[in-house]
């Protein structure tokens, strides 16, 4: 049910002062009309896609040339639609067209270490990367993959890699050996990045051995990078085949001006990781020139990002928001980069750096909005938070007592942006709108440019009913392909199979009377704890290696507000779970996956439903457990089994 009033409405004043009505006064010219409304806006930018994405190309100022004015190329096809086909551009002189010795960076770890990076510190330290990566002979094309913190020299890699036209793909330092090699090795990188160590939840995690073991198996790497952040970089290096410590390596290396090499709209830019629900990682190709539009019309016109805004999301570099936030250097924003556990010490610490450093957005996940509230902590009362513009979340659907919590306890005056997208198209397909109120428990709209919509099981629209998430033509975020992938076949499988020609997106979704979606969740079996896109097939390939467990199946339960990790187990003849059991399965995962991979709840069970052909059914065990109907029994070799799962005790608490 709708609440009466919205949470939030913008003022007149703040209204005027939005890029999006800048925006929207710019493209009423350019259309030769008015729009009376963000819908009639949106419909148009859909309509004439051309028109829509050449205008956000230079309402954003994008650097590079457009080409001529056929902006479509098979643009009615997905796969298939190429975006500014005869565009050259670089990912990274767009990034830092700024220059001076304002904040471009401003980072706070976990330890309290405190670093800035000017704006030209920054063009300093990728000039000097840059040149590294030269003479390392990494050449356009190359991947270069790290296994980093969220730091500047993290950034600062990935803007030399993409300044030479290689290609930056990344993961975060808490993933388990197999978790690294499971994405990297795919990709065959020629330079890998990691650090000493790390630090989380008050202790300095090194990470030395682990380093060492995948630099062994990457057989493609030809250097090794230590950064510093524990200290032991250089002592590090020296145990390590290959390796040296990045300052060393940059020593030679003087300050010059950067140089960019333009390239197509659609060079590849980054690879991203699926989340391996029924194997490896499917490794996906995003465009340079698609990210970028893409992210400066979500920020500019959606986040209402602006030239000197102070911005902040929390994450690792093994989520998207991480790309997500680093295009915000492309609006002239200083990035705030935290890194370490949001609640050590205590669920103040994003507060805090958002107090003393004056920020404008302040971007996090579900979870922890809720995990604040449950703490009864209430920042409206302890910090300063004057300048906080926008708050967003993501990761998972925000609840609308954590919407109204948002209000209550962090702050009144404030747009409230709840998001929704994926590591699929590296960015948002319904998100914030600045000119519009919030509602509790609804994301605003839909993004512009993409033609979302919910669709039922038939492939016909529907309103206010809960459907497929679909996107009916092609944007240019979508992805260039994936890796090893030459005939696209797991591409097309992916996103194109349930509907042809139509994006499906696995999302449960639901339009509102006011134009709003609500996302109850995915429709397939990936696993969504904490806001963290995971793969039930990485779970399965730890726990499965121990000789008392025969076979797993695991599952996203919606519970408190939330989706947390249930692992069925079916044992060995004579095997007990019993707590050193399960101390030991827990274990086996956080090592050799990652701590987000743990399962809430553990279960053995006598059987696990499979298919005719062998493939166990995670979809219907989860229906199962949610109480809902199952359909395609007939599809199952053993569809009894379904019964074990029905009213499990250990699930309801």
């Amino acid at each position: 049910m709708a609440a009466e009033v919205p949470l939030w409405t913008p003022t007149q004043e703040q209204i005027d002062a939005s890029p999006l009505t800048a925006f929207t006064r710019a493209a009423a010219t350019k259309a030769g009309t008015s729009f009376a409304s963000y819908a009639d806006l949106h419909r148009w930018s859909v309509e004439d896609r051309e028109a829509f994405w050449s205008l956000v190309w230079d309402f954003c100022g994008i650097v590079g040339d457009k080409g001529d004015e056929r902006l479509l190329a098979d643009g009615d096809k997905m796969p298939g639609a190429a975006f500014f086909p005869d565009a050259s551009l670089n990912f990274a002189e767009n990034l830092l067209k700024k220059t001076g010795a304002a904040d471009a960076i401003v980072f706070r770890g976990e330890d309290k270490v405190e670093r800035r990076l000017s704006w030209n510190q920054l063009q300093g330290l990728v000039s000097r990367l840059q040149q590294l990566f030269l003479s390392l002979k990494v050449k356009k094309g190359d991947r270069i993959a790290a296994m980093m913190p969220n730091m500047p020299e993290t950034i600062a890699a990935m803007l030399a890699a993409a300044s030479i036209g290689a290609v930056w793909s990344s993961c975060s330092p808490d993933f388990g050996e197999q978790g690294v090699l499971d994405r990297f090795g795919q990709i065959e990188p020629v330079l890998f990045i990691a650090p000493d160590g790390y630090w989380y939840n008050g202790k300095a995690i090194e990470v030395a051995d682990k380093v060492a073991a995948v630099a062994a198996k990457l057989g493609s790497v030809g250097k090794v990078l230590l950064v510093d952040y524990l200290g032991t970089s250089a002592d590090v290096a020296a145990t390590i085949d290959k390796a040296v410590a990045m300052e060393e390596a940059l020593s030679p290396f003087a300050v010059k001006p950067v140089s960019f090499e333009r390239l197509p709209f659609s060079h590849p830019l980054y690879i991203l990781f699926s989340s391996g629900t029924t194997g490896i990682p499917k490794c996906i190709v995003h465009s340079a020139g698609g990210t970028l539009i893409q992210h400066v019309k979500e920020h500019r016109l959606h986040a209402g990002l602006m030239d000197g805004d102070r911005f902040f999301y929390f994450t690792t570099c093994g989520w998207m928001m991480w790309n997500w936030l680093v295009s915000g250097l492309a609006s002239g924003a200083t990035l705030l980069l935290y890194d370490g556990s949001p609640f050590y010490p205590d669920g103040n610490v994003l507060f805090d750096f958002a107090d003393a450093e004056k920020m404008t957005f302040f971007g996090t996940s579900a979870k922890f909005i809720d995990s604040v509230r449950k703490a009864g902590l209430k920042p409206i009362r302890s910090h300063d938070l004057s300048t906080v513009r926008a708050i967003s979340s993501t990761g998972s659907p925000l609840s609308p007592e954590d919407f109204r919590f948002v209000y209550d306890g962090i702050k009144k005056d404030v747009h409230l942006a709840s998001v929704s997208g994926g590591t699929d198209i590296v960015s948002c397909f319904v998100l914030g709108v600045p000119t519009l109120p919030v509602w509790t428990g609804e994301i605003q709209g839909p993004g512009l440019g993409l033609a979302v919509d919910v669709w039922d099981d038939d492939g016909k629209s529907v309103r206010r009913e809960k459907g497929e998430l679909v996107c009916t033509k092609a944007f240019p975020s979508m992805p260039i392909g994936f890796w090893n992938d030459p005939d696209g076949k797991k591409y097309q499988a992916a996103y194109f199979e349930r509907f042809d020609n139509v994006w499906c997106h696995g999302d449960f979704a639901e339009w509102t009377e006011h134009g709003g979606m609500i996302i109850h969740g995915r429709s397939d079996a990936t696993l969504n704890p904490g806001g963290v896109r995971i793969g039930t097939a990485e779970i399965y390939n730890q726990v499965e290696q121990m000789p008392e467990i025969l076979e797993a199946l695991c599952i996203g339960q919606d519970f408190d507000n939330d989706v947390r990790v249930v692992l069925f187990v079916r044992l060995t003849a004579g095997v007990k779970l019993d707590e050193d059991l399960e101390k030991r399965i827990r274990a086996k995962i956080r090592t050799g996956a990652s701590p987000r991979h743990v399962p809430a709840r553990i279960v053995a069970v006598s059987d696990i439903p499979r298919t005719k052909s062998g493939k166990i059914t995670e979809l219907a065990v989860r229906d199962v457990v949610h109480g809902r109907a199952i359909k395609n029994k007939e599809a199952l070799a053993n569809p009894e089994a379904l019964e074990l799962f029905r009213n499990l005790p250990q699930l309801a608490e």
